[in-house]
């Protein structure tokens, strides 16, 4: 029947199955798929010399049937741009999202994988004397302080992040320069700070990355306003 389970398709008999189902008029190529040992729980498809090659985080090698068949539908529907069935994308984030899973990715990223960050001391700004100055100022001096550092590449995208795995606080590098006021700085450090101290809610399968506290919080820092608006006028005409 449509839509069940074998009980003892292999990985490749699955992703086969699954590449019918998505295009029944199409025969499914020969297919590898391997479980590797990543740094992380990412997945990768690629067509390649006549072969589907699917390469998955031996991570997900234990993962019940139903949750490696929502991705093989996820890394087969952006394989070939469909749009992916809501109810295997939910089925997959959900399962990621299960506490477990996420002290194991988490574990995962502490052992195989490396942090490389620059030093605080930037050109411009000290990201450490930066940390404690607002330690003092809003959470009483009482934040026990992560690795802080400059990212390698200046990222447009990523401003800052905290690395839960690492206890790194990142800050782009594109703002460590003379255009860049001290308070937009400040205020994207300040947020990952609030990221110590507000830790990911999970509700309901769903993480929650901002609380409603968090929020308020957020928008308690004195040039909240300003950092905002800095960021839609001023972070474009950063070389």
């Amino acid at each position: 029947m449509r839509g069940e389970i074998p009980a003892a398709e292999t990985p490749e008999q699955l992703y086969a199955r699954v590449f019918q189902e998505l295009k029944p008029r199409t025969s499914a190529p020969p297919i590898e798929v391997s479980f590797r040992r990543f740094a992380h729980v990412n997945s990768f498809i690629e067509y390649k010399e006549g072969k589907l090659r699917v390469r998955i985080s031996d991570l997900l090698a234990a993962a019940p049937k139903s949750v490696q068949e929502a991705l093989a539908w996820i890394l087969l529907c952006k394989l070939n741009r469909r749009e992916i069935p809501p109810r295997h994308l939910d089925r997959y984030k959900r399962y990621l999202n299960r506490r477990d899973m996420v002290r194991s990715v988490e574990q995962l990223r502490k052992s195989r994988g490396r942090k490389t960050i620059l030093p605080a001391q930037g050109r411009r700004y000290d990201l450490i004397g930066m940390f404690e100055d607002l330690n003092f100022r809003f959470f009483h001096g009482l934040m026990s302080r992560p690795d802080v550092g400059w990212s390698r590449s200046p990222s447009r995208t990523i401003l800052g992040h905290y690395d839960t795995a690492h206890h790194a606080i990142v800050i782009s590098r594109l703002l460590d320069q003379e255009d860049v006021p001290a308070y937009v700085v400040e205020y994207v450090m300040y947020h990952e700070m609030l990221h110590l101290k507000h830790p990911v809610e999970r509700r309901g399968g769903r993480r929650c990355v901002h609380p409603a506290e968090f929020r308020r919080e957020e928008e308690a820092f004195p040039y909240f306003q300003e950092a905002k608006h800095w960021f839609e006028t001023g972070l474009r005409r950063l070389k």
